[in-house]
C-alpha cells in the first residue's frame, strides 16, 4: 500500500488515502514518527502500529482540549477519558505527559479553583475544602492552598451575608431568623464557630412593628377557617415558626 493523498483537516489531523482505498484520520504526530510521506510504501504489519500509536495521540489531545476548555484535577480528567472507554495504558500515559508538560497539575488547579470560588461565588472555606476532597485533591494541597481564605475574609464575607439575609427575610425574627442564618452560612461552608460568634453581635430581638405585621397577615387568613382561642392558637403557633410574639398593646 502506498501514500497517495493527503488532505489536512482541522486540530493537528491528516486525511492519509493509500493506494488500495483506505482513508486513514492520523494526527500530525503520528505522521512524523511513521515518516508518513507521500508515496511511501505501508507494509500491511505496520499499519495496526500506526493506529495504535495514533489512538495514544488522540487520547492526549481530547485530554488537552478538555483541559484548555476548562481546567481540571488529574482525577476528573481521568474520569472523563475513562466515560470515553480509552485503554487504562493510554489514559495514563496521557495523564502522564500532560503533568510533565505542566498542563496537570492538581496543586495549580486547587489554587485555581479556591481563587474563582471566592469571586464568582458566596461559598465558604469548609464547602470549598468539600468539593475539592471530591475531586481527589490531596488534603496536604488542600491545607496549603486554603490559606488562600483566611480567616479576616471569612469575617467580612459573613458581616455581609448576615446583612443580607436579615434584610431579605422580612417575615422573620428573634431567635428563628438568627436560627435560619446560621444554618444557611454553615450550609455555604463558613465555620460555625466564628458563625455564632459575628451572630451574636446582632441585635434579634423582636421587633413589635413586625410582629404586629405578621399578627395581621395571619389573623386576616386564619379567620376565615377559625374563631375565638382556637383562632388565637393558630396565630401564636404561626407567629412561633416565624420567631415572633405579639401581644396587643392596652391604648
Amino acid at each position: 500500500m502506498k501514500i497517495i493523498k493527503y488532505k489536512k483537516g482541522s486540530k493537528g489531523i491528516y486525511k492519509v488515502e493509500l493506494s488500495n482505498g483506505i482513508v486513514l484520520a492520523l494526527y500530525e504526530d503520528t505522521i512524523l514518527k511513521f515518516n508518513l510521506l507521500l508515496s511511501k510504501e505501508i507494509l500491511e504489519k505496520d499499519l495496526d502500529k500506526i493506529k495504535l500509536y495514533d489512538l495514544e495521540c488522540e487520547v492526549y489531545y481530547v485530554a488537552l482540549e478538555s483541559i484548555k476548555a476548562r481546567f481540571k484535577s488529574e482525577f476528573e480528567l481521568k474520569k472523563l477519558l475513562e466515560r470515553k472507554e480509552y485503554p487504562d495504558e493510554y489514559i495514563n500515559k496521557a495523564l502522564q505527559r500532560l503533568k510533565k508538560e505542566g498542563y496537570l497539575n492538581d496543586r495549580e488547579f486547587a489554587r485555581s479553583y479556591i481563587n474563582n470560588q471566592m469571586i464568582t461565588t458566596n461559598h465558604g472555606p469548609n464547602r470549598i475544602e468539600r468539593d475539592l476532597f471530591d475531586k481527589k485533591i490531596d488534603s496536604n494541597i488542600i491545607s496549603d492552598e486554603l490559606v488562600l481564605f483566611t480567616e479576616g475574609e471569612q469575617v467580612n464575607r459573613i458581616n455581609k451575608l448576615i446583612t443580607k439575609k436579615i434584610n431579605s427575610n422580612h417575615n422573620k425574627g428573634g431567635n428563628v431568623l438568627k436560627q435560619k442564618i446560621a444554618n444557611d452560612l454553615n450550609l455555604l461552608g463558613y465555620d460555625s464557630f466564628i458563625v455564632n460568634r459575628i451572630l451574636n453581635n446582632y441585635d434579634f430581638s423582636i421587633d413589635y412593628e413586625l410582629a404586629e405585621r405578621e399578627y395581621n397577615k395571619l389573623y386576616k387568613r386564619l379567620s376565615k377557617k377559625y374563631s375565638g382561642k382556637e383562632l388565637e392558637l393558630r396565630i401564636k403557633q404561626g407567629l412561633y415558626l416565624k420567631g415572633l410574639k405579639y401581644e396587643k398593646r392596652e391604648k
